[in-house]
């Protein structure tokens, strides 16, 4: 049986489903699943999630990294999730018969490529990295679009791994790197106080001394102040844990939650229906499992 590795490109538009639609059809090759999408406007942000065999795979992100940055101009967007650029992070997941390492040649394979067809200059993340420094994502992203552009070409320390010491005018830059699966899980809160988001996510992340493999923070979207995660590992530090230490953080600050939001895909193993975080999910008409996904496909694992 081949290989399976999924790959979740985020890309920066949120709010234009022709774009986005532009981007996944470019996506479109034999032996690539599509197998979910996720559009918010505040975030003014697409995550796409994709499995595949290798090779089909990264010819299909690479066709849409290119028409992100025919639609999508950086000087242009604005939205309340940090990015670097209009294809902002690609990370490839080993799943089936894949190894960490066979992720790794793919996202430095995917960066090269990257550069030579679109002139994106490309950063390595995570597993990918060639600087210490480089594993975490915030570390690149620091600033945004708007600091690298000018940093870049002064600072050795901000020089890609792939292309040039310049931004692309209006696509910016990309990371791309391989990772273990990710959960990206939001809390929405019973107020529009987003500095009581800013203190939740401040108490929960690992970076302030809270839940270990959780990243966090604290954004207004539709009026409603939200605790926007990106759980890391959670084998370790499973989402229940979070959904309880968030509602006890919001309780200490007089909110409480109102529901919460996974983006893209979770696997089996992470979710157990009967718990209260997944009874308060806002929409559950479709699977968020992953193996489910595939498994419509008549893929396996």
């Amino acid at each position: 049986m081949p290989p399976l590795i999924e790959c979740v490109p985020n890309f920066s538009e949120g709010r234009d489903q022709a774009k986005v639609n532009a981007i996944a059809e470019a996506m479109k090759r034999d032996g690539v699943y599509l197998l979910d999408r996720h559009l918010d406007a505040d975030h003014n942000r697409c995550v796409i999630t994709l499995a595949g065999e290798p090779e089909p795979l990264l010819e299909a992100v690479l066709r849409g990294v290119g028409k992100a940055a025919e639609l999508i101009d950086l000087t242009r967007h604005a939205g309340v999730h940090p990015r670097i650029g209009a294809t902002d992070v690609v990370p490839f997941v080993p799943f089936r018969h894949a190894a960490m390492q066979h992720c790794v040649q793919m996202a430095r394979q995917a960066g090269a490529e990257i550069w030579k067809r679109y002139r994106i200059p490309v950063y390595l993340y995570q597993e990918a990295a060639t600087r210490p420094e480089r594993t975490n994502l915030e570390s690149i992203r620091r600033g945004q679009f708007e600091r690298l552009r000018q940093e870049i070409a002064i600072d050795p320390a901000r020089l890609p791994d792939f292309g040039e010491a310049r931004l692309h005018p209006t696509a910016g830059a990309t990371a791309v790197g391989a990772r273990k699966f990710l959960v990206a899980y939001n809390i929405f809160l019973n107020t529009s106080d987003v500095e009581i988001a800013k203190r939740i996510a401040k108490s929960v992340r690992s970076s302030s001394g809270g839940l270990p493999f959780v990243k966090a923070m604290g954004v207004l979207v539709s009026g409603r102040a939200q605790v926007s995660m990106n759980l890391t590992d959670v084998d370790r530090t499973p989402i229940p844990l979070v959904f309880e230490s968030v509602r006890r953080e919001a309780e200490r600050g007089g909110a409480s939650l109102l529901s919460g939001e996974i983006v893209g895909l979770v696997p089996r193993q992470a979710v157990d229906e009967n718990e209260e975080w997944f009874r308060t999910l806002e929409s559950r008409g479709a699977s968020i499992i992953l193996e489910e996904r595939l498994a419509a496909f008549g893929l396996t694992t």
